[in-house]
């Protein structure tokens, strides 16, 4: 996240960790990757690895079924919680249907100890960082991996966090001073310690476009020599797309949207390149910071899925710190914040799109759909269509009027719904089915959280079973 917005706030403090993680690290934890060298073999990863296939705005899993990206924040994970604290948070979030997380594989400055993990292992044996690896530091890393991957979770990792600026909070200056070869060399350690998972998706960069691009390149290089099938993205400067810092470079297999201004504007312009490259929303505002609540998680994850992405990544504080540096004053810990408002809405939206077939849908770009905006410039509505017409959706995040040409769905009776994205309930639009034309449509007031976002499903009558 974009960091350097917001204070640093006070480390945990008082909380105490059990020592017997220094006794048994040097025997238990060196094997690990051993007991582990075929990967995750539960049935929730058997679709792993993600894969790409050339013309298509998403990735598809290892049986071929489109997968839709749910991802949630996580940046300290492995850094700051011990191993019983990590299994309770990949549980969590694995039962409310999220299927991704964002991590670093390292961290810099957000985490009590940083950059030792919760037991006091640091990433490296010498203050040289990036040329002598921790074995056991990295056997923890391993661990959490191991275990996302076997509750059927991706893990986003990113091998070096670079940092906003490339200041104090990443590590750009220390791959400055290790230089291209050493990051290489880092690449091959890393990417043969995780080369067997087939979970991973690697995340270069870090809040930042990195002057020197060459030390990216080389990180990849070596990654790619011990994990060569695994798939690359990058996580720019604020503002910044991947692939619009990244452009023409081979290695980068996965695009993202990564905005604290319009979702909207910023997706649609990445669904317009030609050619194409699947995008998903990396980052965006975090609930409870800056004042964003649950209505702005919902917004930005319905204008990112509606305007082309295949997948979003949610945030909150404190959970993608949980409780270590990171924000002051956060409003609850980060156990209080797994069930909060806005990741409740999260598997709402969760429940409501996947089971569509959602890799269909055409974002509204020609406003052929939605003839008429009646919202806030601000909040605009957000519309897609299936591309066989069988059905569309419409967000209204401030709650006004929208006018629907019908005839752009197939069929001479379209059926139409009101979704609460709070709590996921229906309400039938009075009149419904409607004929093939222009309709106006309102939607019913405040909905369960108290907010006026609702999502307007439309679908053609004969389209019914295998639409919704």
């Amino acid at each position: 996240m974009d960091r350097l917005r917001i204070g640093q706030g006070a480390g945990r403090g008082g909380r105490s960790r059990t020592l017997l993680w220094g006794i048994i690290a040097a025997g238990a934890l060196m094997t690990v990757s051993g007991a582990a060298a075929a990967g995750c073999d539960s049935p929730a990863s058997a679709a792993f690895p993600l894969k790409m296939t050339e013309g298509e705005r998403f990735m598809r899993d290892d049986g071929g079924t489109p997968f839709f990206l749910h991802g949630d924040t996580a940046w300290s994970l492995i850094a700051e919680l011990d191993r019983e604290e990590t299994s309770l948070y990949l549980k969590d979030r694995a039962s409310r249907g999220f299927n991704a997380i964002l991590v670093n594989l390292i961290e810099h400055k957000f985490a009590s100890k940083a950059p030792a993990n919760a037991y006091g292992m640091s990433p490296f044996l010498t203050n040289d960082p990036f040329a002598r690896p921790n074995p056991v530091y990295f056997d923890h890393a391993r661990w959490v991996v191991e275990q996302a991957c076997s509750l059927g979770l991706v893990v986003l990792l990113a091998p070096a966090y670079a940092g906003n600026g490339g200041g104090s909070e990443g590590w750009y200056q220390e791959m400055e001073a290790a230089g291209a070869e050493t990051m290489q060399d880092y690449g091959v350690y890393v990417g043969e310690r995780f080369g067997d998972l087939d979970n991973i998706v690697w995340v270069q960069g870090g809040d930042y476009n990195p002057p020197d691009k060459n030390l990216v390149r080389a990180l990849v290089a070596g990654i790619k020599a011990g994990d060569p099938g695994a798939l690359q993205t990058a996580h720019g400067s604020p503002g910044w797309a991947a692939l619009e810092y990244w452009a023409g470079e081979p290695w980068l297999d996965l695009n993202n949207v990564y905005t604290y201004e319009s979702v909207r504007d910023a997706s649609l312009g990445q669904y317009a390149l030609d050619p194409l490259m699947p995008f998903f929303l990396m980052e965006s505002a975090y609930e409870n910071e800056h004042e964003a609540s649950e209505h702005r998680m919902r917004m930005q994850a319905y204008q990112a899925i509606l305007s082309g992405a295949s997948g979003h990544i949610f945030g909150n504080n404190p959970i993608w710190h949980f409780d270590g540096p990171g924000i002051t004053e956060a409003p609850m810990t980060w156990q209080q914040a797994l069930n909060s408002r806005g990741s409740r809405s999260m598997t709402v939206l969760k429940d409501i799109i996947a089971p569509m077939r959602w890799w269909l849908l055409e974002p509204d770009v020609d406003a052929r759909l939605v003839v008429n905006d009646h919202g806030v410039r601000e909040a605009p509505a957000t519309a897609a269509r299936a591309s066989d017409g069988s059905f569309a959706l419409i967000y209204l995040p401030a709650g006004t009027e929208v006018s629907v040409d019908l005839a752009q769905l197939d069929g001479q009776a379209i059926v139409a719904r009101w979704r609460d994205p709070s709590n996921g309930s229906i309400a039938p639009v009075t009149g419904s089915p409607f004929p093939a034309g222009e309709m106006q449509f309102t939607p019913p007031g405040r909905n369960f959280a108290g907010y006026s976002d609702w999502l307007l499903e439309l679908v053609g009558a004969s389209h019914m079973e295998k639409a919704l």
